[in-house]
């Protein structure tokens, strides 16, 4: 059985802190979870996790570490895939003996909303993904993984097996200390619009995409 977690009230913003904010039920159209609110130091530093089943089994659970995507996810935008691997992932998890689904406030690859727009601006110009981004003053890829790490940790989940198509994701999650036992591709169906953007990702941020 998972560990129980209580939920506390961070003190201070203490360096390092990792608080349960509150837990409750969620029924969603996937499946009944145990849903999380996490807070660490900064406004970046809050999360939910989906929960369900054993995470301490003889499987090591399905996890799926999501970037938050307002336009994707919430606006059902078709230019990126974000969506449809948020829903990939809440039904593999749902189909997995245990898993969880950690939902990160990393707007924009970690640019944040407003400059994830601006992005969008300079894409509609003609730059790809990656060149908006830099044009901005921002990386490629602006999200850490420490944070999420530790939430796994806390929730006992430090041998998982990973729904990403990202390396650099599963090199930062197995340096902060989770051991990525098996990398389960998270590849939706192509999108004719985005299919430019995820060829970016292939080709320029080393995205394990097949037929893309």
């Amino acid at each position: 059985m998972m560990k129980k977690l209580t939920t506390a009230r961070p003190k201070n913003g203490a360096k390092g802190s990792l608080n349960v904010a509150a837990k409750a039920v969620l029924p969603t159209k996937f499946g009944r979870f145990s849903i999380y609110g996490f807070e660490g130091r900064g406004p970046q530093e809050e999360a939910v996790a989906l929960v369900r089943g054993n995470l301490n089994g003889h499987v090591a659970p399905l996890v799926r570490v999501h970037s938050q995507c307002l336009t994707g996810d919430v606006l059902t935008s078709l230019r990126c895939d974000c969506r449809a691997q948020l829903e990939l992932s809440l039904k593999r998890i749902s189909e997995a003996p245990s898993g969880i689904l950690l939902y990160l406030a990393q707007e924009g690859r970690g640019i944040g909303l407003m400059n994830k727009l601006r992005a969008y601006e300079l894409q509609d110009g003609g730059m790809d993904t990656v060149e908006a981004n830099e044009s901005l003053g921002f990386a490629a890829d602006a999200r850490e993984y420490e944070f999420p790490a530790k939430i796994l940790k806390k929730l006992g989940a430090t041998r998982i097996r990973l729904l990403s198509n990202n390396p650099d994701k599963i090199r930062q999650l197995e340096s902060a200390g989770i051991r990525v036992v098996e990398r389960v591709p998270c590849q939706p169906r192509l999108s004719k619009i985005s299919r430019r953007y995820l060829q970016t990702k292939k080709r320029k941020m080393g995205h394990l995409l097949e037929g893309v």
